[in-house]
């Protein structure tokens, strides 16, 4: 059995043996072909390579030598530009060096002359001197002359010149400001009284007077017996909690309030109107009431405040200015509303300041501003335009609308064109006829004072003060007061008004010299 497979075994081997050699032989045949189409190929693609790399040569020279021409091309460029700037330097140079030298000549030339122009000043100078001492000699002689003439010394001749030139000049003096007076009024009052009463005429104006009382209606006088309380300790709780004094009479359902100070009084009333409204009044109740009345006065001033700041187109308002502006509503000036004079006096001060060209929110800004040192937080000695220009200067406002502030009342001298228009505009507002209430006994002195003023003046035979105290009228005796004379005394006697009294607006005074001849027929 083994000696059969052991052929077969061996012809097995044998037979794969022969296949695998036919295989190696196969495949080696096969590689042969591969190579030499690969090397085909690989000659194929570096002949391409070659010829790609000819052309991209091709491109990089053309492109090198493009950009060295373009490079060449700005090089020259920039020699040229240097070239030219140096011809011009050079240029400047040879100019200045020709005007120095011209200027060398010039200076030659000039000093010569002036050696030249010297030495004639010195020869003119010995020439006055000797034609000085011969004047003196001949002035000298000419006085001795006039002294045996006249009669008179030279000091004694000198005094009498003086007065009569004094009295000549005086005379001429007198009749050039007057001149100059007249001239000026014809066009500059025009133009001023075209100003303001344009301004005046495009305001409107509401009339406001306060008091120091008000008067609390109540539905019947039961209530009264309520407000007072047992033994009145509700009325002096109500007292103590608003400093108003509360006064209860007779008079039929009204109460009456009292004080000086108008917050406090309108906190009095609103309190004492919810008060009665809800019904419970005792002195816990008072003071709550109170209380929350403050709070909301409080706020109340605020925004009255800022809705005038914004009626009146005024922005960056620092918020103290406008809670001092909200306080003007409860406060009076000679019975006249603070804020409502405040308002005005903006209105005008900007319609002003636009009509003559200037910048009408300051001025409406100043106007607005010029009485808030009248409403202090707290007593102060300092006037209330001093007062207030410092509280404008601490709170930032323009030194413009500072000065215009405290200059108003001329305390301080005025620095810019503002502050004349914020002075006239308060004048305005406040010497209209309704604006304020004026106490009679002083309205009359002052009438009684100007009258004083022209008699005070010699000549002065009757003196009326008409017009509510705009005009004073002097009759002079024309035996005493000539014509000159009268023209000087109604000067003088404006200027002694001017200095020495205070009122609103301006004095108009009038001499009147009248000449009669009288003769009786018999």
């Amino acid at each position: 059995m083994e000696s059969i497979i052991l052929p077969i075994v061996l012809g097995v081997l044998i037979g794969v043996a022969i296949g695998f050699i036919v295989f190696k032989a196969i495949e080696k045949s096969k590689g042969k072909k591969v190579l030499n189409s690969t090397r085909k190929e690989a000659s194929a693609i570096l002949k391409e390579a070659k010829i790609d790399a000819e052309s991209i040569k091709k491109d990089k020279i053309l492109q090198a030598k493009e950009k060295f021409i373009e490079l060449k091309s700005e090089h020259e460029k920039v020699i040229l530009s240097r070239e030219k700037k140096i011809s011009e330097v050079e240029k400047r140079i040879r100019d200045r060096e020709s005007k120095v030298a011209s200027e060398l000549d010039k200076n030659k030339r000039l000093n010569q002359s002036l050696e030249q122009k010297e030495k004639d000043y010195d020869f003119k100078l010995d020439f006055l001197d000797k034609k000085e001492n011969e004047l003196e000699k001949m002035h000298k002689r000419h006085v001795d002359m006039l002294e045996q003439i006249s009669g008179l010394s030279a000091e004694e001749a000198k005094k009498e010149l003086v007065s009569s030139l004094k009295d000549e000049a005086k005379t001429e003096a007198m009749a050039f400001i007057q001149t100059s007076i007249e001239e000026a009024k014809l066009t500059a009052e025009q133009e001023a009284r075209k100003v303001v009463l344009g301004t005046i005429q495009r305001v409107g104006v509401e009339q406001a007077v306060e008091n120091c009382v008000s008067v609390f209606n109540l539905e019947s006088d039961d209530v009264k017996g309520r407000i007072i309380g047992r033994e009145g300790r509700n009325i002096r709780a109500l007292e103590a909690a608003t400093g108003v004094e509360i006064i209860v009479d007779d008079t039929p359902e009204a109460i009456i309030l009292s004080c000086f100070d108008p917050v406090r009084r309108e906190i009095a009333r609103l309190s004492m109107h919810k008060l009665v409204t809800d019904g419970r009044i005792h002195p816990a109740r008072i003071e709550e009431i109170v209380k929350k009345t403050e709070k909301q006065i409080s706020q109340e001033i605020i925004e009255v405040g800022k809705r005038t700041v914004i009626d009146l187109g005024i922005h960056g308002l620092h918020p103290e200015l406008v809670k001092a502006v909200g306080r003007m509503k409860y406060r009076s000036s000679y019975g006249q509303n603070l804020l409502q004079h405040s308002r005005e006096v903006a209105n005008l001060c900007g319609i002003m300041a636009a009509e003559m060209g200037l910048n009408s929110k300051v001025a409406k800004r100043a106007g607005l501003l010029h009485d808030i040192g009248k409403v202090p937080d707290a007593e102060s000695e300092l006037p209330h335009a001093l007062l207030g220009m410092e509280w404008a200067e601490k709170y930032g406002e323009k030194p413009d609308v500072c000065n215009a502030i405290g200059a108003h009342h001329d305390e301080i001298e005025m620095k810019s064109l503002i502050s004349p228009i914020v002075q006239v505009c308060d004048a305005i507002s406040g010497a209209r006829p309704g604006a304020r209430r004026q106490v009679l006994d002083s309205y009359i002195q002052r009438l009684k004072d100007l009258e004083a003023i022209a008699f005070g003046f010699t000549g002065v035979q009757k003196a009326y003060a008409i017009q509510a105290g705009r005009e004073l009228r002097v009759m002079v005796e024309s035996t005493k007061v000539n014509d000159t004379k009268a023209s000087e005394l109604s000067f003088n006697i404006s200027q002694k008004i001017q200095n020495d009294m205070t009122y609103p607006g301006q004095v108009k005074v009038t001499v009147i010299r009248e000449t009669r001849a009288v003769n009786v027929a018999k």
